[in-house]
């Protein structure tokens, strides 16, 4: 039978192990949280599934929810102890990278690469991207032949990409190149001018394995209907 004594320690233990689960449970909260720091997630320009059936919503929301937040969230980790890099846009930091501490280079490298690579990758998207026309389509008929030899040439680049990277249409010299960058390189961390930096295709699984699995040209080839040409043909007149 349990004596008056007995109860007293049963509360007290149940009352200290309740203040402990608290207490881990409000710091998993505290760890868990994104850090503050200089740079965001920018929001979709369009709703999750505004680019079915080439690419799924579910695939949306993954990709731009949870892979280009975490480089954001690392990004800013990374920067943390370095407040006057963070007055700094990401496209100075990439294009400066031996500049960095040593010891934020390739943080700054993998987390401020996926953060400039998908900040653009979801705006030169939209449905019904359809081809592109005026002085754009003429440089490209120009440098590739016609539109069908751009697409093969494209085509070609990501898909030898070994693992995951990216597949670029370049401005360089008054020309158009095409070019592919391991993991979340970009041409910017060579020197390349980032408003000459056209047009990049994400070959990394999380971009299409939901819907294609390990088939990448045929995602290759849906992503052609989807591109915003309007977006790029800017980026062109501009650079």
């Amino acid at each position: 039978m349990m004596t008056r004594r007995d109860a007293l320690k049963t509360t007290a233990l149940a009352t200290a192990a309740c203040a402990t689960a608290s207490s881990v449970s409000t710091l998993f909260a505290q760890t868990a949280a994104a850090p503050a720091g200089p740079f965001s997630l920018p929001a979709l320009p369009y709703a999750t599934d505004a680019l079915e059936p080439h690419i799924d919503a579910r695939t949306m929301e993954i990709h731009h929810d949870k892979h280009h937040a975490a480089y954001v969230t690392n990004l800013n980790k990374a920067l943390a102890a370095h407040p006057d890099l963070g007055q700094r846009s990401v496209e100075e930091l990439l294009g400066h990278l031996g500049t960095l501490p040593q010891e934020i280079q390739t943080a700054v490298r993998n987390q401020g690469g996926g953060h400039f690579n998908h900040s653009l990758f979801w705006q030169m998207m939209k449905k019904s991207g359809g081809q592109p026309s005026g002085d754009l389509a003429k440089a490209i008929d120009t440098g590739f032949g016609s539109f069908t030899g751009f697409q093969t040439k494209l085509t070609e680049a990501a898909t030898k990409v070994f693992g995951s990277g990216w597949a670029w249409l370049l401005l360089q010299e008054g020309k158009l190149v095409i070019e592919s960058s391991p993991n979340q390189d970009n041409p910017v961390m060579k020197g390349v001018a980032p408003g000459a930096v056209l047009l990049g295709l994400d070959v990394w699984e999380h971009a299409y394995y939901l819907k294609y699995q390990n088939r990448r040209p045929d995602y290759i080839a849906a992503w052609f209907n989807v591109i915003n040409w309007d977006f790029v043909s800017e980026r062109f007149a501009k650079a």
